[in-house]
């Protein structure tokens, strides 16, 4: 065959390459000046180039393609993903894509190695195919029936246990997930209360990792389900199938202790002060745990103790630290390198994704092993996760820690990493300049907080935008002050670092210094990104008060100011970094659909962008005996949410209905000052009946939980995270009351933002938006009550508007069908006493 038989004209770049793929390319030419950039790309089965790697860098006119690099390369990447195939990719800046001599000389000595060659534009908005690369390998794809029958009445499980009653919703949902590993398709599963949705996914998942020996990362939304899959549905699904797999919790690295750092801590004691029993008792627990994570401690270490100990990506010395061989994170890591399943929350699982799409790729070890298939459980919080993550914040005291752990002055002697650091530099103006430059920034992050509150007045968040930028002027030059005086100190530690010589890099001091420069870098990007908020129109800009309560009685809260940048839309960061180079993607949750359309949820999470072909959608209904185990009723004669007599209404209601009940009570609010007000009125009442009642805010939320579980009669008040994750089954949850319908805060400055955004393009943010993003938290409060076949309960939504309003239809379509009432409270009252009665 000739040397051009395999070429192809100009395809569609699309066909070729992800838009990430695109973008990180661009990026890579941009950074070589528009100069050759030779890549070296891995391909999934669809034929498109999912992640790429620089491998040479040229001029104008050529690029060198190091054969010994590309070939270890891809030696590299055959074992790291998994099969996986092949393309050496090339731009030609002058934007003529046809091949030159070379071009097919190499591209010859590629081809049969299977591997592909392709040229590109220097926009990456065309390709020229020189050679095909060989298809990744075939797939040993799943039998859905045989699957399938693992659940079934006849499968081994039922044979294990002879109560077992076949699920039908959970025997397709099986079936679904086993198709979307066999097709690479990106999957939004919702499977009601009941369905058994662990089991269903975890089963296909554990037979794929096996037969094809890839990896699967399950990622969950609470600890709580992370713990219930790792101790009890992985071990029982293993059962099942009758094969043994390695699944490992995997936690940010954040939650280990690291060796070197307590050690050097330890040699600081000053640094402490009040917290050195802290300190010397963790260090005393790190001889004996296993594991060296925070959650196994028996006590609970403050944050400033333990942030100054835990391990830190950007502070690891790796193989050059001293205490490599006992580190608790290398150790976790080597188990998770050949685990078939790996469990991680969404929060790490982002970390990971971001750390790929910076550069690292999607074939090597980043965060996590390297992986092409991912469960999303409680899929439905994915975007508040996302916008989490990806948010950045300053402020006083974050700001004063980092600055402390490089220079402080404690009784007339300086410490600090770049104290240390600075001994062993040629540079000779730091301790002429750190005294000057750390009080520049003391004195400007605490007139940025006097600024700040004194604009914000009485409002507890705000946002800065071409509406109130007027308001906030001298607050945006006090964080210009405040970029200078850090960059100032910035470039004064910098010149400490350059200035020390090779043989002292290795210091710990030098690479605590370097992490805590990156960190202070970063905040210098944010506060410039503050100032130029105008620039950033996919940003949010926003302020927020927190206040902590004082350290000592009679003091004062510390009030401060928290400066916020959030992403105004995830959705394009979750294709771009997660759906577009998968192989498949199973999102699963009890709650994604608002009525039955998944519009809502697929739009603000990146699914939209997925092609038709590539997307499955389904809704797998819960077994449970909704219509008659269920009371859904709406009080027709209370007052509206907006008007004045409602709160009295809500505290003169809220306690017949819990007596009707008997206690065993879960009370949502929308408002804490409601709950409070709420709570404080009818305490009196329900404790002289013996009803023994918790509020939030009194315990932490395991605590509390705990006690509302094992005190039958109980009643717990509550807002916001409580309407979901909250799984009492049995009788000592068997009343729902929620006060109204869960409305994001107008107010809100990320919403607010959204809105806007909605609103400008022609939309309505009321019904795009804040009437979609109810109806989910609503159903997730819907959810607490119904947690097992036999569970029987009441619901009462206080909020008219259920009912009367249009859109309240929205609402009620998309919980399982009860027996509903619309009736004066009088009638609800006694239907309630009589079904508790029977």
């Amino acid at each position: 065959m000739s040397k051009t038989a395999a070429c192809k004209k100009n395809m569609d770049i699309h066909k070729y390459f992800t838009q990430s793929i695109i973008t990180a390319m661009k990026r890579d030419i941009q950074e070589a000046s528009g100069n050759e950039v030779c890549w070296i790309g891995t391909i999934n089965a669809d034929g498109r180039v999912i992640s790429v790697k620089v491998g040479a860098r040229g001029n104008d006119g050529m690029v060198l393609v190091n054969s010994a690099l590309a070939n270890r390369e891809l030696e590299e990447n055959a074992v790291e993903s998994l099969g996986a195939s092949h393309v050496v990719i090339h731009n030609h800046p002058s934007g003529e894509l046809r091949p030159s001599e070379a071009d097919l000389n190499v591209a010859s000595t590629y081809m049969e190695m299977g591997v592909g060659s392709y040229i590109v534009n220097n926009t990456v908005s065309d390709v020229y195919v020189i050679v095909e690369p060989v298809k990744p390998k075939i797939l040993s794809v799943l039998d859905a029936d045989k699957v399938a029958f693992y659940l079934s009445s006849s499968g081994p499980l039922a044979k294990k246990d002879s109560n077992y009653e076949e699920r039908p919703s959970q025997i397709e949902l099986v079936k679904n997930v086993a198709s979307a590993f066999n097709s690479g398709k990106i999957a939004a599963f919702e499977a009601g209360t009941g369905v058994g949705k662990s089991y269903a996914y975890l089963i296909p998942s554990m037979l794929w990792a096996i037969n094809n020996k890839e990896r699967i990362v399950i990622s969950t939304g609470t600890i709580n389900l992370q713990q219930q899959l790792v101790e009890k549905d992985i071990p029982a699904a293993q059962k099942i199938i009758g094969k043994k797999i390695k699944a490992i919790l995997l936690k940010g690295r954040q939650n280990y202790l690291c060796l070197r750092r307590m050690n050097d801590a330890l040699d600081e004691k000053d640094l402490f002060t009040e917290d050195v029993d802290v300190l010397e008792n963790i260090a005393a627990w790190s001889k004996t745990t296993n594991t060296g994570s925070r959650s196994d401690l028996s006590f609970m270490p403050t944050d400033s103790v333990w942030t100054r100990v835990n391990s830190e990506s950007d502070a690891c010395m790796g193989a050059r630290c001293p205490y490599h061989d006992s580190c608790f994170v290398m150790r976790v890591r080597k188990e998770a390198a050949d685990a078939n399943v790996i469990v991680v929350n969404h929060h790490l699982l982002f970390a990971d994704i971001e750390s790929r799409m910076n550069g690292v790729g999607y074939d090597d070890t980043a965060v996590l092993p390297p992986y092409r298939r991912i469960i999303f459980d409680e899929a439905h919080g994915i975007e508040d996760s996302a916008t989490s993550f990806f948010s950045e914040s300053i402020n006083r005291l974050k700001l004063l820690k980092q600055i402390n752990l490089m220079y402080r002055s404690y009784r007339g002697t300086m410490t600090g990493f770049l104290v240390q650091a600075a001994a062993v530099s040629s540079a000779d103006t730091f301790y002429a300049l750190a005294d000057e430059c750390v009080n520049d920034i003391r004195d400007s992050v605490s007139a940025l907080d006097n600024l700040a509150l004194e604009s914000m007045e009485n409002d507890f968040t705000a946002r800065i935008h071409s509406v109130t930028v007027a308001r906030f002027r001298a607050v945006l030059k006090g964080m210009n002050d405040l970029r200078e005086s850090i960059g100032k100190f910035v470039s004064m530690a910098r010149e400490v670092l350059d200035g020390i010589s090779d043989d002292d890099k290795m210091i710990p001091c030098v690479f605590e210094s370097k992490a805590v420069l990156r960190r202070l870098e970063d905040m210098v990007v944010l506060c410039k990104n503050f100032c130029e908020w105008d620039e950033h129109d996919d940003t949010v800009f926003w302020m927020q008060k927190t206040r902590l309560p004082p350290k000592k009685a009679g003091d004062d809260f510390l009030t401060y100011v928290q400066f916020m940048q959030t992403p105004l839309d995830v959705s394009p960061l979750m294709n771009m970094g997660v759906f577009e180079p998968m192989s498949s993607v199973v999102c699963t949750s009890a709650t994604l659909r608002t009525g039955s359309s998944f519009n809502y949820w697929m739009g603000r999470t990146g699914l939209s962008f997925v092609e038709d072909g590539r997307l499955m959608e389904e809704t797998f209904d819960s077994p449970f005996p909704y219509k008659s185990n269920v009371i859904f009723g709406v009080p027709n004669d209370a007052p509206f949410p907006d008007s004045p007599m409602f709160q009295s209404y809500v505290e003169d209601v809220v306690p017949q209905l819990i007596l009707a009940a008997g206690g065993r009570t879960l009370v949502l609010f929308t408002s804490y000052d409601s709950l409070r007000n709420t709570y404080n009125s009818t305490y009196p009442k329900l404790l002289n009946e013996g009803i023994d009642v918790y509020k939030q805010g009194d315990d932490d939320r395991f605590r509390l939980l705990e006690k509302f579980k094992k005190n039958r009669e109980s009643v717990l008040f509550a807002t916001d995270s409580f309407w979901e994750g909250v799984d009492v089954p049995g009788e000592s949850l068997s009343q729902v009351i929620m006060v109204k319908l869960p409305f994001a805060v107008p107010n809100d400055p990320v919403f607010q933002a959204r809105s806007e955004a909605v609103e400008k393009r022609g939309g309505s943010s009321f019904m795009e938006l804040s009437v979609p993003q109810a109806v989910i938290k609503f159903r997730q409060g819907f959810g607490r009550l119904i947690r097992r076949g036999d569970d029987r309960g009441v619901i009462v939504v206080l909020d008219r508007r259920i009912v009367e309003k249009k859109y309240g239809r929205l609402f009620t379509t998309s919980v399982p069908m009860t027996r509903r009432m619309y009736n004066p409270l009088a009638d609800i009252l006694a239907a309630i006493q009589r079904f508790f009665e029977q």
